[in-house]
């Protein structure tokens, strides 16, 4: 069997947001991968990469993929499609990808309760594994998150500290989200009644049970995130540090692989993972 019609009988895979750092990198996996071939790069409408082969307009050789702004004639030729995009433009792929009964993986974050209810909609007819973070190791920490925040009494506080580059537009994080919903999980509390996500000028003492959040933005700091649990005497701090973006396009390209075959729902990558 050749390596072209050996191709063909892999998971074709659609790239949203091609030009953006993290469609250049799921670009150039999913091109290197044996497991997956890319029959689909996207871009809005207007941009300059247009009618460009991808892997020219990213600096490199031809990968025999042009982008598109039309994304139902990429879905087409496809089994799934990751998008790190932006909300507006999610809840749209979301929209298409359940009509094509594509596995749809989703690295947005910044997604409002409405955005929310549109995915949960797409999802009674496609698969859609959506994460705040899809590496390995932030997901073992939202886990240890959840069963120290069970663990401990109330006498000790629960802030959340998270870092990113200075072109992240939301904050907190989606990853300090998820911890945010694990420890209050892990409490039997709901988040959104004990989120703190900003303090400034006379506060007053902090209120017990709430869950702080800070956010720091600058340079190119790929993600770093702390869980920090402060008692009396004692403080337990949980962290994580990114130190390569490509840990998350191999979660997300491990995603798009997982979701085949799987009924249609709305999954996460603590069940990728198996954790």
């Amino acid at each position: 069997m050749g390596k072209d019609e050996k191709s063909e009988d892999l998971p074709g895979i659609v790239v949203t947001g091609a030009s953006g750092r993290m469609g250049q990198m799921l670009v150039r996996l999913i091109a290197e991968s044996p497991a997956a071939r890319l029959v689909g790069a996207i871009e809005r409408p207007g941009h300059e990469w247009i009618g460009r082969d991808v892997g020219e307009a990213m600096g490199g050789q031809p990968l025999g993929v042009v982008v598109e702004d039309d994304p139902l004639e990429a879905f087409a030729r496809a089994k799934a499609v990751i998008d790190f995009t932006a909300p507006a433009a999610t809840v749209e792929f979301a929209a298409l990808a359940a009509q094509a009964r594509l596995v749809h993986v989703i690295g947005t974050t910044g997604l409002s309760d409405e955005d929310l209810k549109k995915l949960e909609a797409a999802a009674r007819h496609a698969v859609i594994v959506r994460a705040g973070n899809m590496s390995l190791g932030v997901n073992l920490m939202v886990e240890l998150t959840r069963k120290v925040a069970a663990a401990l009494g109330g006498d000790f506080d629960i802030e959340i500290v998270e870092a990113h580059h200075r072109h992240k537009v939301d904050a907190p994080s989606g990853t300090a989200l998820m911890l945010g919903e694990a420890a209050a999980e892990g409490r039997s509390v709901e988040l959104q009644r004990v989120a703190d996500r900003g303090r400034d000028g006379i506060t007053g003492p902090r209120v017990p049970g709430h869950i702080g959040f800070s956010s720091i933005r600058g340079g190119d700091i790929v993600g770093e995130h702390d869980v920090l649990f402060a008692g009396p005497g004692e403080r337990i701090v949980l962290r994580h540090v990114a130190t390569d973006r490509a840990i998350f396009a191999r979660g997300a390209l491990k995603a798009a692989l997982w979701g085949q075959g799987h009924k249609p729902g709305q999954y996460s990558m603590k069940d990728v993972l198996g954790l």
